[in-house]
Formats: C-alpha cells, sequence, structure tokens
C-alpha cells in the first residue's frame, strides 16, 4: 500500500479498552487483580501467529494475558498456547547472563564462564572482523525465528555484507508455496494463508492439520464455516482432528498428493466444470495445461494414490458444484517429498479453476498495511533473508559481493537453511566460518544433526541468542540470554490480510535477570563493527516514533491502541474498479503454465514423481503438531507440559498386534540409518494407514539444563537423517524416512509435577 492511498483512508479498529492501573493494593495478600495493575498491548509469542494480546502485570510477573477484540488475528481469544506461554518467562531454567566457553573446552560440552555484556559483544565483534579479513563478509551465516529475527536474518547480515541468512520458516516450511504462488499469482500466499474461511461452502484440506496446529484465526473461522453448513473433505494418511469433522475422509497414499490433484485438474477441464470465463478473462496457459493433463485420468490417479477413481471423480464434481465457495488451501508446513513445489502449483491450478482466487468464499487478496521504513542509507545487500541474489531476488549481487552459498539455484528469495551446512563442512562454493543463531534450535528443526554438528565443530565462531538452555546453545562459543517477549519491544508487525494491520509490542515490565532485547544486541554489535551509520537511533523508542511519523501518529497513542487496522482490497472487483488486476506476473494475469521455470531447466507445469517405497519392515514416517506446543520450543513450559507431557507413536492397530505391541507400551524407533530415537509411547489406533507411522514434533529434548523437557518423548527431527531437495524452491522434503519400532522399558523421569515447583536458581545459567 501506497502512502497516497493510506492517507484516504481511515483506522477501522484500535484498542478495545483503556489500559490503566486499578488502583493501590488495598492488603498485602491480595489478589493480583486487586492489586496495582499494569495492562499493556502486546503480541504474543505463543506461536508465531502472533496474535494480539493485553497482558496484566503487577510488579515484574504477568498474571493474565488475553486476546481483544480490536486485533483481527485473536478477535477476543487465546489458544493455550498464549494462555500458557508467559510461564517461560520465569522459566527457572531460562538463560540469566551472558556466557562465554571456556577456553580449552569443546563444542557441546556446556563448559562455560559468566561474562559481562560488554565483554561478550567484544568478543564477538573481534571475532567477526577476524573472519572477515580471512573470508570476506560472506563467511558468517545468521539464522533466525521469531518475532526478533529481523534484525538478525534481515538487517544485520544486509548492513554487514552476507547474503547467507535463513529462516527455518522457509526452506523447511513455506518455501515450496510461496515459489509456486509467485509464480502462478504474481503474489506470495504470505505468513497466514489468505482464505475466505467463513464463506467457503467446500473445504478440501490435503495435509492440513487445522485443529492441530491452532493457528487461532483460522480456527476461528473454520469453525465459522462449519458452523455455515460448509462441508468438508480430508485428504489425510491419518485421520486427524479436521477429518472428524469431515464427510469424507480420503486416506490417500503418502507421497502421492499430485497424482491426485492432477487427476482432478483432468476432471474439472475434460468434463467441463471448470469456470470458463473467469480462466478465459483472468488466466493465460490453460491449452498448455489441458494437454498436459490429458492422461492423467482418475483411473491412473487410482494406481498411485489408493483412492478409487470413482472417489475421485465425486470430489471433483462435488467441488465443481459449490464453486466459487469451493477451496482448497495451501498449507503452511509443505516441504514434504521433494516435489512439493509442484504440488501446491497443482493445487492452486485446481482453485484457478474453480474461478476462487479473488473472490468471496476462496482466496481473498491480501495486502500489507501501510508504513515507512525508518531513513537509513542504502544497505549494501537488500535485507528480505538473504534475499539480494538467485533467480527470484536478484539475478546478480551488486559488485564486490559473493552469491549465496546455496548458489542461488532455488527460486525462494530466502537462502535455504539447510543448505548452508555443507560450506561449513566442505568450504564450497566458499567457507562459511562463522554463525549467528537466532531463536532456532538447530537440532530440531534442520535435517541430519550429526551433520549439524560435524559443522558447528568447523566454525571459528558460534553465537546464540536464546531464552532457554536449548541443546544447540550449548554448543556455541558465546550465549547471549534475550529478553522475552513480555518484556521488551520489537519492531511493528506489518500483517498482510484481507483487512492490513499494523501491531504493536509493549513491555509489561523490566527484563528480569541480565537479559537484553534482540534488538539491543543487534544495534550493540552493529555499532562495534562499524555500522554505526544503520543504526542512527539511540533508543528502540526513538525508532519506532520514527516509522510512525508517516502515519501522524506518535508513540503513546499507538501504546494506547496496540493495533492498527487499514482497509484492503480483498476482492478482484476492488482491484478492478480501479482498471487493473493485482497479478504480478510477466502477463499480468494468473499463469497456468511456467515459462521461467523451463528457461531454468525444469518443467514448466505439474509433474508427479512416485515417492520411494518403505523398506520391509519399516513403517513411513510421518509428523505433525501439538494444539498445546509450538515446535521444539515450549516443552519446558510446566503450564503446557501439565496438557502434553509427552509424544506417542501412532501406529496401526493391527500392525501393532502383529508386532506384539499394545496400549501404553514403550518403543524405540530406528531409522533407515540406523538411528534410534525414544523411548517413546505406542498408540494403536485405525486411525492411519498401515505403511506409516506419525508422532508429534518436538519432543525428544536431550537438553539436561531444561528439566522439564529433557528425554521426554522421541523427536521426530533426529530421525530424519535424509531429506529430498526440491529442486525448484530449495525446500527439504523430510517425509522420506522410515523407521522400524523396537520395545524398550518405560523411562523413569521425575515428577512434572515437581519440577514444576521449581524456584528460581541464581547459580544456574
Amino acid at each position: 500500500m501506497q502512502r497516497r492511498e493510506f492517507l484516504k483512508l481511515s483506522a477501522l479498529g484500535v484498542g478495545a479498552m483503556a489500559l490503566r492501573g486499578s488502583g493501590p493494593a488495598k492488603a498485602l495478600k491480595a489478589p493480583w487483580y486487586a492489586q496495582e495493575v499494569k495492562s499493556v498491548y502486546q503480541i504474543c509469542e505463543g506461536c508465531f501467529w502472533r496474535c494480539g494480546i493485553v497482558a496484566h502485570a503487577v510488579g515484574n510477573r504477568v498474571y493474565k494475558v488475553e486476546g481483544y477484540e480490536a486485533n483481527p488475528k485473536s478477535r477476543g481469544r487465546l489458544c493455550p498456547r498464549g494462555q500458557g506461554a508467559p510461564q517461560t518467562t520465569y522459566d527457572p531454567d531460562r538463560l540469566k547472563r551472558p556466557l562465554i566457553r571456556v577456553e580449552g573446552s569443546q563444542r557441546g560440552e556446556g563448559k562455560y564462564r559468566v561474562a559481562t555484556w560488554e565483554e561478550a559483544l567484544d568478543h564477538i565483534a573481534k571475532k567477526m572482523l577476524e573472519i572477515r579479513e580471512k573470508y570476506g563478509p560472506e563467511a558468517i551465516a545468521f539464522f533466525g525465528h521469531g518475532t526478533g529475527d529481523y534484525w538478525f536474518v534481515d538487517f544485520l547480515p544486509a548492513a554487514w555484507g552476507s547474503p547467507n541468512a535463513a529462516k527455518p520458516s522457509v526452506s523447511l516450511c513455506t518455501a515450496p508455496r510461496e515459489v509456486a504462488s509467485q509464480w502462478v499469482f504474481g503474489r506470495p500466499i504470505g505468513g497466514h494463508e489468505p482464505i475466505d474461511w467463513e464463506n467457503a461452502r467446500y473445504i478440501v484440506l490435503i495435509g492440513h492439520h487445522i485443529g492441530e496446529d491452532t493457528h487461532n484465526t483460522q480456527l476461528q473461522d473454520f469453525a465459522l464455516a462449519l458452523k455455515n453448513g460448509a462441508k468438508v473433505v480430508v485428504v489425510d494418511p491419518r485421520f486427524s482432528t479436521a477429518a472428524a469433522k469431515a464427510h469424507r475422509w480420503l486416506p490417500i497414499k503418502p507421497g502421492t498428493d499430485t497424482a491426485l490433484l492432477l487427476a482432478w485438474i483432468h476432471v474439472l477441464i475434460y468434463e467441463d466444470l471448470y469456470d470458463k470465463e473467469y480462466v478465459a478473462k483472468y488466466t493465460v496457459g490453460f491449452e498448455e495445461l489441458k494437454a498436459h493433463v490429458k492422461d492423467f485420468t482418475p483411473e491412473w490417479a487410482e494406481k498411485h494414490t489408493e483412492i478409487p477413481a470413482q472417489v475421485i471423480r465425486e470430489v471433483a464434481r462435488e467441488m465443481a458444484a459449490h464453486k466459487p465457495r469451493a477451496v482448497l488451501p495451501p498449507t503452511r508446513h509443505n516441504v514434504w517429498y521433494g516435489d512439493d513445489t509442484y504440488r501446491v502449483m497443482a493445487l492452486l491450478y485446481v482453485n484457478v479453476l474453480l474461478g476462487n482466487y479473488g473472490r468471496p468464499g476462496g482466496f481473498y487478496i491480501a495486502q500489507s498495511p501501510y508504513l515507512e521504513k525508518y531513513p537509513l542509507p542504502p544497505l549494501p545487500l537488500e535485507p528480505a533473508a538473504g534475499g539480494c541474489s538467485g533467480p527470484s531476488g536478484g539475478d546478480h549481487e551488486p559488485e564486490g559481493f559473493k552469491p549465496r552459498a546455496d548458489k542461488g539455484k532455488f527460486f525462494a528469495r530466502s537462502t535455504a537453511i539447510q543448505e548452508l551446512i555443507e560450506p561449513m563442512i566442505t568450504g564450497e562454493p566458499y567457507p562459511i566460518k562463522g554463525l549467528f543463531a537466532y531463536g532456532i534450535n538447530l537440532f530440531h528443526s534442520i535435517p541430519n544433526v550429526p551433520r549439524t554438528k560435524e559443522a558447528l565443530k568447523n566454525l571459528d565462531l558460534y553465537v546464540a541468542i536464546d531464552v532457554l538452555p536449548q541443546e544447540h546453545v550449548m554448543w556455541a562459543d558465546v550465549i547471549l540470554p534475550e529478553a522475552t517477549y513480555l518484556e521488551r519491544y520489537d519492531d511493528f508487525v506489518l500483517v498482510a490480510h484481507k483487512t492490513p494491520f499494523i501491531q504493536l509490542r509493549t513491555p509489561a515490565h523490566e527484563p528480569l535477570f541480565d537479559t537484553k532485547p534482540g534488538w539491543w544486541i543487534a544495534r550493540e554489535l552493529g555499532l562495534r563493527l562499524g555500522l554505526e551509520q544503520y543504526f542512527p537511533w539511540k533508543t528502540i523508542e526513538e525508532y519506532l516514533e520514527t516509522r510512525l511519523q508517516s502515519l501522524g501518529l506518535d508513540l503513546e497513542t499507538m501504546k494506547g491502541m496496540g493495533t492498527l487496522v487499514q482497509r484492503g482490497k480483498p476482492w478482484l472487483e476492488d482491484w478492478e474498479k480501479e482498471g487493473r488486476l493485482p497479478f504480478g506476473t510477466a502477463s499480468g494475469k494468473i499463469e497456468l503454465y511456467c515459462q521461467r521455470f523451463k528457461e531454468a531447466g525444469h518443467q514448466p507445469l505439474p509433474v508427479f514423481t512416485p515417492p520411494e517405497e518403505p523398506p520391509e519392515g519399516f513403517y513411513r514416517l510421518l509428523y505433525g503438531r501439538s494444539p498445546v506446543h509450538t515446535f521444539a520450543r515450549t516443552q519446558n513450559n510446566w503450564v503446557l507440559m501439565e496438557m502434553d507431557p509427552e509424544n506417542e507413536v501412532w501406529i496401526h492397530k493391527e500392525e501393532a498386534k502383529r508386532l506384539g505391541l499394545k496400549e501404553g507400551d514403550y518403543v524405540m524407533l530406528v531409522n533407515q540409518d540406523g538411528v534410534k530415537e525414544g523411548p517413546v509411547r505406542v498408540k494403536p489406533t485405525a486411525r492411519i494407514r498401515k505403511d506409516c507411522v506419525y508422532i508429534v514434533h518436538g519432543f525428544g529434548h536431550k537438553a539436561p539444563l531444561m528439566r522439564l523437557a529433557h528425554g521426554r518423548g522421541a523427536s521426530d527431527n533426529y530421525l530424519q537423517t535424509r531429506y529430498k531437495l526440491d529442486p525448484i524452491s530449495g525446500g527439504a522434503g523430510l517425509r522420506v524416512n522410515f523407521v522400524r519400532l523396537e520395545k524398550a522399558e518405560r523411562p523413569r523421569l521425575p515428577s512434572l509435577t515437581g519440577l514444576a515447583k521449581r524456584p528460581f536458581d541464581e547459580r544456574r545459567m
């Protein structure tokens, strides 16, 4: 959105309540709500949906968080993660002060000495300058995840001059859908799937774990769609929570989703069921697509998917009968089998044939809100998580800078994070000798953990910025303890949405212990590295205040609002009234044939590659989410662990019986490379196919200083020693690992109740 457009618009929503203290305490032992309460607008960090919340604090303790109505994400509601997330701030195991690895000790030994911030930052800056002198700025990589990652994955690398910045949320999560959408629509999907759930009347979920990933707004909208009578079809090898709400469950053979989608395209076209007017008006490449899918009949797809051809036809016809209010939402996590960009392309093509893009009940057109950046001199590189080179981020680098170490061979703007591990070991295409890890647990996100550990041993500098002493943190040369989300300001969160909006995070109390916010750490490092021209502001308040000037607002006003909502243009008709279309493709229309892929040596239309079959005695390893936990970040939070203390391995009940396993038994999972994980509890069930097993991601921590999380359950990531690279997006397909089950003893673990009562211990890190 441009400034001139913003100035025409009014804010549609502000904070729903006046935030003020409730008066002096009436008694020393009065409950928290009867004392002097400080209430501030905040942004939840329970997951990366980042709902707008109000935090209520007394002194240095937040006692309650809740959503507020004016925020388009929370709408006054909050999920279990959001309700329990504050406990992480008061976790006795959290990192409390800067630490430097003891000289002569090995990475992973966990031997550290306490340091001052000045000493720690001076040490880091000295090592960075030495690496730059010897290898160049590109020899330092930056990994990050979370609200504060902007400073360490976007801004600091661009100012420093390294293109090797990456987020797991791209190549280990969303890359295929973002690349596919960019080349089909000329627009990204974005962080929040732009689906008009509440107005949809027919919803097809392919591997979409809504109800288990618990994205607040999405779940509210899905519930409203069900209330409004929407029919739901779930395509999944497992009878998921969403499948329990569906009128059809299609237990597809894992890895064959693209075949199913191609067959649906075939039926829609060859049975003349597609939206002809929409396709003629808004697309190019239809004839090429029609010829491409001629032989992809339901009978062909049945051989691969094990879904009856008649069912495939029936679902296609039902979709067509409900168009344009029939929709196939793309999943957020879609790095599955290595052909993922093609799968998402095919999914988007089905939506286009249903005529739902830019129409109610289908995809809305998300726009980012208007807010000027802080005025700075031009940065050496483009701050887009390594997006300064590569096919879609520019075909050349600025003079004097090297390309990304993933060789810029992918169409994603962000560097593929897993592809930066090898240069740390091999030095090809050039050495990476330094690494920053902000808010990302390398051992629970990047596949092939042994290879990652080998890479870390090769570094000259490894810096971890985190809240908890997670596995990878104890490999760092320097550990920098960050203030939690409740204790800090962050940059504004700008959300592309049906109604674009801006969110502000305001600290509920001062940082506990000797911790610092990420923006402060980045700025102090920048000053030591000679980058002061990119950090002219003295405080974050000054930075935020300056950005708000473009809206005619000040920080105090924004603190009283929490969220600023702007008007959007969600429908095609909104754009057509202005005499234009929203598609940023070369043709200016939706493209059903990708010429750019062809020029790069790829197929220009979706192709299906049959998946590798499990070895004898093995099952394909599938994984998913808990509605209570976020990735591997929350398993030390006693509030959330009380609700979901360990994961289970789902296996078909007949397979369990054949293996002599029953409900409550424990097993070790052994993958195709001999890696063992567990023990993990067995869940025999009829809700999964016989050729696969399933576990929830995030458990199986091997971090003794995280006393709740350590040793509970099994880690899917440690079992993912292999991945299949998507050559277009750079995504790492992770569902290509197989496991067998070995019976094991039940683990003896300390009581969660006892651990929950442990006090802060100043002697611990």
